[in-house]
């Protein structure tokens, strides 16, 4: 690492945590606008989850093509030109829904568009990322980073208001272009010189080369046995509780007689307890920017966490609703405990000159678990009750617990139980 002081909050790294501020809270309106609109055009659950499949299926390939790239060409414009495109999206999105064209196919197509944008851009925001915080900084930086969504999510709310209202994720739709455009503007005046492009200076980058490339990415990942246990364990886990998650607002939509007590509608009410998850979120992420946890206890405090998560995820929807709150709020912690532990390790540990290839197969694999998750809760949910099959899905998360992190720990030990 270059960086010559020990300040966190400079010019580059500001510029970038208010650029995914901007954008993020445009996403969450719209992200849980839409899902809401098409669950409620299809009345579908599995066409529900085949939505968030569809968004989800491109950020299966786009990180694995983006991934080469991204360490031979500039991480600033990709981010940059991949915001103005998305503003333009969500611009067409806003005309195609107020035209009363709406059309669920149609839908799905845009949707295959917006996946794409968000999987090249996530490989290239990763791999830059830690190149904009100085040295010691690492679990401090990703502590604001995960404090962005719970901060964008507290929007949700007010989305649910909004739509309610105009009947039309529309504004909605209009607003994100808006934070996407001013996002993009932001990020252009981040003047890092990207060192990668000195590194892995090429005559021609070619197909032949990409494959090269990928390949050593391959090869890297192997021969780290610690980066391979867990990326290993995040695709099931991502499956797991993608899977989970896909059944919550279902399960809140398809059991009012559950909540009959509540002076509330059920879409009011899942926001509110989605936002206990969000509050634990930005709670966790406090935690984490006031206090370093203690370097030798870091893999100790990891795999318990996943532990508890998956026990509290598997039982919450049983809970009354104070006590199902109070889980939520508490995932949301511990899911920040997790990331912050996983992120700032790895992508400290990794070099930068390889760290777009990592960081696209880590996507893609991930992103594989998570569709495949979805579609097969959405598929179960279909015919299954949904706390039903969310128990199944948490006991294949503490499967990967036991079988994979756990047995694998002294090679995560070595990543986790860093000083970043």
């Amino acid at each position: 690492m270059s960086n010559k002081t020990n300040k966190l909050w400079t010019k580059n790294f500001s510029i970038i945590t208010i650029g995914s501020i901007i954008s993020m809270l445009g996403n969450s309106v719209s992200g849980f606008a839409i899902g809401l609109m098409v669950l409620d055009y299809t009345n579908s659950t599995f066409l529900f989850a085949l939505f968030m499949v569809i968004y989800n299926l491109p950020k299966v390939a786009a990180p694995l093509f983006a991934g080469p790239y991204v360490d031979r060409f500039s991480r600033k414009k990709v981010i940059y030109t991949l915001d103005f495109m998305s503003a333009a999206l969500y611009i067409i999105l806003f005309f195609f829904i107020t035209s009363g064209a709406f059309n669920y196919i149609i839908l799905l197509f845009l949707t295959l568009i917006v996946g794409t944008i968000d999987g090249i851009y996530a490989v290239a925001y990763e791999s830059l990322y830690p190149n904009l915080i100085t040295e010691g900084n690492y679990s401090k930086a990703y502590s604001i980073s995960s404090m962005i969504y719970p901060l964008a999510a507290f929007m949700v709310p007010i989305a649910s208001i909004i739509y309610n209202k105009f009947g039309t994720p529309a504004p909605l739709f209009l607003f994100n272009a808006f934070t996407f455009l001013i996002a993009a503007c932001f990020e252009t005046k981040i003047d890092y010189c990207e060192q990668h492009l000195v590194t892995n200076k090429i005559e021609k980058f070619n197909f032949k080369q990409y494959k090269l490339d990928f390949k050593e990415s391959l090869k890297y990942i192997g021969q780290e046995k610690g980066l391979l246990t867990i990326t290993a364990y995040f695709c099931l886990t991502m499956f797991a509780s993608s899977g989970s998650g896909t059944l919550f607002l279902p399960f809140f939509k398809n059991n009012p007689d559950l909540f009959s007590n509540i002076p509330i509608d059920v879409v009011t009410l899942f926001s509110i307890i989605t936002c206990f998850g969000v509050f634990g979120r930005l709670v966790g992420a406090l935690i984490h920017y006031k206090f370093k946890y203690p370097t030798n206890k870091k893999f100790a405090i990891a795999i318990s966490v996943y532990t508890i998560i998956a026990i509290l995820e598997a039982t919450q929807l049983y809970f009354p609703i104070v006590l199902m709150a109070i889980s939520f709020f508490l995932v949301g912690i511990l899911g920040v405990t997790s990331f912050n532990i996983r992120i700032s390790a790895t992508q400290s540990y990794i070099p930068d000159t390889i760290r777009g290839r990592f960081n696209g197969v880590f996507q893609m694999l991930c992103t594989l678990g998570s569709i495949v998750g979805q579609l097969l809760a959405g598929a179960l949910g279909e015919f299954i009750n949904e706390r039903i099959v969310i128990i199944i899905f948490m006991c294949i998360n503490m499967l990967g617990v036991i079988f994979i992190m756990y047995r694998g720990k002294e090679h995560v030990k070595k990543i986790y139980n860093r000083n970043v």
